[in-house]
């Protein structure tokens, strides 16, 4: 099994995760998707190295993980929708009106 190749593609997700974060800047629901496949490619680094190094640690990781971005995402798209009601449009470049 060549480790090699299985540490490539999560690394490769990831940094198409990091370029979605730097060339989009305009929408918002893409920058959330950005933010969601960086943290299922680190996952999966994780579950790689726990199968290698026959260790539990790394899925408990991954567990704790999963848990912090559904929670992220279930709070971003709940924000979302909430500015979407006030503004009629979702843009970053107006969001700094949130401000309380």
């Amino acid at each position: 099994m060549n480790l090699l190749i299985f540490i490539i593609i999560p690394a490769v997700s990831f940094f198409i995760g990091v370029s979605g974060i730097i060339f989009n800047k305009k929408n918002a629901i893409l920058i959330l998707i950005s933010v969601e496949l960086m943290l299922l490619a680190i996952n999966f680094i994780f579950l790689i190295s726990s199968v290698y190094l026959d260790d539990r640690i790394g899925q408990i990781f991954a567990l704790l993980i999963l848990t912090v971005a559904a929670a992220e995402s279930s709070i971003g798209l709940g924000l979302f929708v909430v500015y979407y009601r006030m503004q009629g449009s979702i843009s970053i470049d107006s969001i700094n009106l949130m401000r309380g």
